[in-house]
């Protein structure tokens, strides 16, 4: 759960660092998330350390997106008050937790990885697929 406000409350106000990217769910679109993020990032003078566990956070759930999504992923960045909050929604159903054809050690670390470096995270199903939300505190 999260430590902040409400994240969809501070979602839906203007803010002056707020961007959107919408990508076909295809992991040949990763990385145009992933330079997206650290471009615009930089851009808001968000400190170096900050970015890269962003940049690794969008990564991770981009990954996931293509992976699970089955038309598009949405990435939405949004800085308030010292908190980067990173959504990243797809159009797949719920993810299966255990895949017994995939070796543990291939896969499954990315969700690790997310609650690590994120302050709080979320997952929520939605009528049109999935939304992963993660927060970070960040100095700008």
């Amino acid at each position: 759960m999260t430590d902040s406000p409400s994240p969809s409350s501070q979602l839906g106000r203007p803010c002056p660092h707020r961007a959107l990217l919408t990508l076909p769910a295809q992991e040949a679109h990763v990385s145009a998330a992933r330079h997206f993020a650290a471009d615009l990032l930089t851009a808001w003078s968000v400190p170096a350390s900050e970015r890269d566990s962003a940049v690794l956070i969008v990564d991770e759930l981009a990954t996931n997106a293509a992976q699970y999504g089955r038309e598009r992923m949405t990435l939405q960045l949004v800085l308030h008050d010292g908190t980067l909050h990173i959504v990243v929604t797809d159009s797949g159903k719920a993810v299966e937790r255990h895949r017994p054809d995939i070796a543990p050690d291939e896969h499954g670390r990315g969700t690790g990885i997310v609650q690590y470096l994120a302050q709080s995270t979320q997952v929520h199903q939605t009528r049109s697929g999935r939304e992963v939300r993660a927060c970070l505190r960040c100095s700008p």
